[in-house]
């Protein structure tokens, strides 16, 4: 039974899909790690930390996982490994409730600020521009009015992709040409929004430069120069990046945590690969909350992140 009843049928079925590759994985390899045990031993522990760790659960959250069911263990004398499955389930969710990572809430639940100016940041390749092209679409589907700023302009198709998100969406966009200085595409974007009543602004940003210093200039000016309009923009940093690469994306979430003061991850890819484990990893360990989740290739698969049904999808 799932933990909270809220997400329809509809977001339920997408969920499960999409995890479906993730959750065979674990539950399998939970089932070898027990095979021939009545009881949860050292043996038992030690096979479940291969599991998570295989999982791209990642190795810090791993050990803080397996030491709360050994304290179960050792509070409970005696835990059979029927319970083992139960057990792992409670204490993922209690870790992701203990992490703050955020409350489920829909589309249409977003502060009461406007605009609302979401910077998205991440490398190239990881689904950045489909990302927020699916986020415009959710967005005007609940009701908001929305515009793309295409501050990345130093990549060719940059620009020209996040267009066509923006047709498909039925969003407006702001553009200059490549080579464009990326912090006055934000600007312009960030003024017409203000001066024609969005309630949603969404800037693209640069997916790679030369190194740390570089992105963190890049990005503190154009924070900067949209701040000369909203004084408080942007409202949201969202990472966006790739669940598919497992351990990489942890790389990727320190680099950009330290070049730029990231305040919400979206995990893409999702349903492509056996590694959602690293939503579990990288919630734990940078204590920035899932915003969002990409389960699959259409437009509307793209989800608000809720960690119960998240749990509830991987272990049902």
């Amino acid at each position: 039974m799932a933990l909270f009843g809220f997400f329809s049928k509809d977001k339920k079925e997408t969920l499960n899909k999409g995890l479906e590759k993730t959750k065979t994985s674990v539950l399998q390899k939970i089932s070898r790690a027990i095979v021939g045990k009545s009881k949860v031993d050292d043996e038992v522990l030690d096979n479940l930390e291969e599991v998570l760790i295989t999982s791209d659960v990642g190795v810090d959250t791993t050990v803080k996982i397996v030491e709360r069911i050994e304290n179960r263990i050792s509070r409970d004398k005696y835990v059979n490994t029927e319970e083992l499955q139960s057990i792992l389930r409670e204490e993922i969710a209690n870790l992701l409730e203990e992490n703050n990572t955020g409350e489920a809430k829909d589309f249409a639940s977003i502060p009461d600020k406007k605009p609302y100016v979401i910077m998205v940041v991440g490398v190239n390749g990881v689904g950045k521009t489909t990302t927020i092209g699916k986020l415009a679409y959710q967005f005007k589907k609940a009701g908001k009015k929305v515009l793309l700023g295409a501050a990345d302009t130093f990549r060719a198709a940059a620009v020209d992709q996040l267009v066509i998100w923006s047709d498909r969406a039925g969003v407006d966009i702001i553009k200059q040409t490549m080579g464009a200085d990326p912090a006055a595409v934000a600007f312009d974007t960030v003024n017409s929004a203000v001066a024609n009543d969005y309630d949603i602004v969404i800037i693209d940003t640069a997916g790679r430069l030369h190194n740390k210093v570089n992105l963190m200039n890049e990005l503190t000016k154009v924070k900067r120069v949209m701040q000369k309009v909203v004084p408080d923009a942007p409202h949201e940093v969202l990472l966006v990046l790739d669940g598919s690469t497992g351990q990489n994306a942890f790389e990727q979430a320190r680099h950009f945590t330290l070049a730029t003061d990231v305040t919400a991850l979206a995990l893409t890819k999702l349903d492509g690969t056996a590694k959602g484990g690293v939503v579990i990893g990288i919630s734990d360990q940078f204590k920035i909350p899932v915003r969002y989740i990409g389960i699959g290739e259409g437009i509307e698969d793209l989800q608000v992140f809720d960690k119960h049904e998240f749990v509830d999808s991987l272990f049902n």
